[in-house]
């Protein structure tokens, strides 16, 4: 598969990468949630060029991520606000910081923690089952054949690849 068709995968992992599967979109990202908004705030943090700052930022507002609203008319400014799609990635970097913290962090310690709002207390996010609430244990799940793609199958769709997996699962069908 190469990166520039990658978007036309049939897997919400490869689709999502598409648009977020760089270092410095998601270091936008995860400034846009900790309270930076302007241009010149995110270009500070990260320590990015304007160029490749300027592209990601428009890369996350053309994909819905990330809206521009503008703050000042002479010279006109932007500010980036998270749209509802963009606020729903959190928990994927609430899982980043997560392994970070566990797998990365220094003799000092986790350079950041989560204090949960409603009772005070420092939280580890934890995934967990929708519908019985048990903790998400990897080895505990099992990917299937979605609909996604099985009502690709009637119309003759080419699924480009799939994983082992699904592959096998799809011949149990």
């Amino acid at each position: 598969m190469r990166w520039n068709e990658i978007d036309s995968e049939i897997c919400s992992i490869a689709r999502t990468l598409s648009i977020v599967g760089d270092r410095w979109t998601l270091l936008v990202l995860r400034d846009s949630f900790f309270g930076a908004c302007r241009f010149n705030e995110f270009q500070k943090s990260i320590g990015l060029s304007s160029h490749r700052l300027a592209d990601r930022l428009n890369r996350l507002v053309e994909s819905e991520f990330l809206k521009k609203v503008r703050y000042q008319d002479t010279p006109p400014r932007y500010e980036y606000k998270l749209t509802t799609k963009g606020v729903d990635i959190y928990t994927v970097l609430l899982s980043l910081t997560t392994w970070g913290n566990k797998w990365m962090s220094d003799a000092d310690g986790d350079p950041v923690e989560y204090k949960h709002r409603s009772c005070g207390h420092i939280t580890t996010p934890v995934l967990c089952c929708d519908e019985c609430k048990a903790p998400i244990i990897p080895q505990e799940l099992m990917p299937i054949v979605g609909p996604g793609i099985l009502r690709k199958m009637p119309r003759d769709e080419e699924l480009n690849y799939l994983p082992p997996i699904l592959a096998k699962s799809l011949q149990n069908l």
